[in-house]
């Protein structure tokens, strides 16, 4: 009764092996590189902020990028300056929707 047993437990090593490694391989394409591909997405979008730039911040306040540096950025919101980080800002503003 016990080689039946050590036997069939025996047999099951590769075969799980593969299991998980196909649930790796299947997580990494579903969830792994969709994230890593936004991220890029994102870094890029901050390094091609440039001055006159309309912005939405992340909090919801639109204004125009008057200066930049490495980490901030200081936005002009109809006369009030803020200094805002640069992961803080979400999206341009549609020039097509503002005129």
């Amino acid at each position: 009764m016990n080689t039946i047993l050590l036997q069939s437990s025996t047999g099951n090593g590769p075969s799980q092996l593969l299991f998980f490694g196909l649930i790796f391989v299947v997580m990494y394409f579903f969830m792994i590189r969709p994230q890593i591909k936004k991220q890029k997405k994102e870094r890029q979008f901050r390094e091609e902020l440039k001055k006159g730039d309309k912005i939405v911040t992340v909090g919801g306040i639109h204004g125009k990028i008057i200066e930049l540096t490495d980490n901030t950025v200081t936005v002009d919101c109809n006369g009030t300056k803020l200094k805002v980080e640069k992961s803080a800002i979400s999206t341009y503003v549609d020039s097509q929707i503002e005129s």
